[in-house]
């Protein structure tokens, strides 16, 4: 009836290939923490630095914001810098996913888990 080993090594080939997979998105996980973005507002007054995991790692804002009568910019500016930064970090994951999904001859639209 079996002849050989058949279709166990069509898995055996898929399992190694699973773990192929699986070794490379924890690196890209590891990288991706390691890669900085940067998002700006009020023409670069508010520099906001994240990790492509979108980690918020550091916060720069220009001394002239701080004007009392002027709170409410100030705070826009600053949220507006931390979400263009989180933006750039969601871009810079789906491409690095995305590089990773071709490399590995994967469907361009398949979803890794994270």
């Amino acid at each position: 009836m079996l002849k050989g080993l058949g279709g166990l090594g069509d898995m055996a080939k898929m399992m190694k290939k699973a773990q192929e997979m699986q070794g490379r998105v924890t690196q890209l996980q590891e990288d991706l923490g390691a890669m900085m973005v940067t998002g700006t507002a009020g023409a670069g007054l508010v520099t906001a630095t994240a990790t492509a995991k979108g980690e918020l790692t550091g916060l720069e804002i220009d001394p002239s914001i701080f004007v009392p009568s002027e709170k409410e910019v100030a705070e826009d500016l600053i949220l507006a810098a931390i979400k263009d930064a989180q933006v750039k970090a969601n871009e810079r994951m789906q491409s690095e996913m995305a590089k990773l999904t071709e490399e590995m001859g994967l469907p361009a639209d398949m979803k890794l888990p994270f």
